[in-house]
């Protein structure tokens, strides 16, 4: 399959992520088995952030494998599927800068950060960076729209 320019699938990857919100992240545990949980990244363009505990069971999956899985799905079926690296920011400065962000974005993707993390940006909260390597948009409902079933973006 040929990778779409990404000018041709944001808008609508922006759109999708933004209405749907909440996806499947997989990781990958000790014994080599995958490990899912629903989670809430916030996108900017291709760079995707998660606001999570910092000391989880994910850190210990991510520190022996970085690779993650994302998957969307909503009833409208119109997914998004993204492959990435997942990596701790622990940047003062870009944590405070992706605490506004997820305050300033409106519903229902930003939220107010202090609802989880009361100790605020400088508290003890992890950031994860989402570097995709792929990213699709697929579903039946891009086919009766007269839309490729798949359409992929690849770094």
């Amino acid at each position: 399959m040929t990778s779409l320019p990404w000018e041709e699938i944001e808008a609508e990857f922006l759109a999708r992520t933004r209405r749907i919100v909440w996806c499947t992240v997989a990781t990958v545990d000790s014994s080599g088995k995958p490990r899912t949980r629903i989670l809430h990244p916030l996108w900017e363009g291709t760079t995707g952030w998660i606001a999570t505990g910092r000391h989880s069971l994910k850190e210990k999956h991510l520190a022996a494998n970085p690779n993650v899985s994302l998957s969307y799905w909503d009833p409208q079926q119109q997914n998004v599927y993204v492959e990435a690296a997942a990596a701790w920011e622990d940047d003062a400065a870009v944590k405070r800068r992706l605490w506004a962000l997820y305050g300033s974005t409106p519903e229902p993707a930003g939220y107010d950060l202090g609802d989880f993390f009361p100790g605020g940006p400088d508290g003890d909260w992890g950031l994860l960076k989402l570097t995709p390597s792929r990213i699709e948009l697929s579903g039946m409902a891009d086919t009766a729209a007269g839309l490729p079933f798949r359409r992929v973006w690849r770094v």
